[in-house]
């Protein structure tokens, strides 16, 4: 082990310490994490147990992971926290552990955690995501690779954001938000693709275009979801993005705004 670690720093003695990491003054290393290559931990952060970091994890002051699940049908069983690779955790932002239902919660690689996050027991975030200030994630919260969401947001349990969507400031989202798409307001709506992430992205025009005609189908017109699946097959290229909404939409547990 090597690295800077504050004299103040409390470690527990299951810990393990990758090398190069920083630990900042008044931090708490609990049970039973480890820390890869590279983690920089900022003053007074708690790592209460069961927390995995991985390579280049950043966490800034005063933030909480691994604290237990706020779920009144937990018993103590074992569950975790995994954070993937060169993730930022900006200050104060909270992730408890999973519950038995899945036995984690998980962030994965290169997310942005803005200050007062609050990320509940079984969220499960994909790549690339970017969370807001003070947004708040009830249990069992999926969000695919990509997705955006902006500050302030209330996100209900088992609600899925797919993938390269983008979800406006102060909206309360209650049922699953599509990928591609832009969705804000209380209750939630749809407006339109998110034209600027999938530029961003480098997706081609010509998905794009096939892309925008299944919003249409879905979102803009009076067929209901199995006659717009339907038309969809018929008349937009079954390009891997056209797929992937029409897999989403038919699959949605908490149904999709309209």
């Amino acid at each position: 082990m090597s690295g800077r670690i504050h004299a103040s720093a409390i470690i527990d003695p299951n810990a393990q310490i990758g090398a190069d990491v920083e630990i900042g003054p008044f931090s708490i290393v609990g049970p039973n994490v480890t820390l890869g290559d590279g983690v920089r931990l900022g003053p007074h952060v708690t790592l209460e147990q069961n927390v995995r970091l991985r390579e280049g994890v950043r966490v800034c002051q005063g933030a909480i992971i691994g604290g237990d699940p706020q779920d009144l049908k937990y018993r103590g069983e074992e569950t975790w926290v995994e954070i993937g690779e060169h993730t930022v955790i900006r200050e104060y932002s909270t992730i408890n552990r999973g519950t038995s239902a899945s036995g984690i919660t998980k962030v994965g690689k290169r997310c942005f955690i803005m200050s007062y996050v609050h990320l509940a027991h079984d969220c499960h975030v994909g790549d690339n995501v970017n969370i807001a200030n003070g947004t708040q994630f009830a249990g069992h919260v999926t969000v695919h690779d990509r997705a955006s969401i902006s500050g302030l947001v209330a996100i209900h349990q088992f609600v899925t954001i797919g993938t390269l969507c983008f979800v406006g400031g102060c909206s309360r989202v209650n049922q699953d938000i599509p990928p591609f798409v832009k969705a804000v307001g209380n209750p939630v709506e749809l407006y339109g693709l998110n034209s600027v992430g999938l530029q961003r992205a480098g997706v081609s025009p010509e998905t794009a275009a096939a892309l925008k005609r299944i919003y249409r189908l879905f979102f803009n017109s009076d067929l209901n979801l199995s006659q717009a699946i339907e038309r969809a097959r018929d008349e937009v290229p079954p390009v891997p993005e056209v797929e992937l909404f029409l897999a989403f939409v038919a699959n949605s547990q908490r149904g999709v705004p309209v």
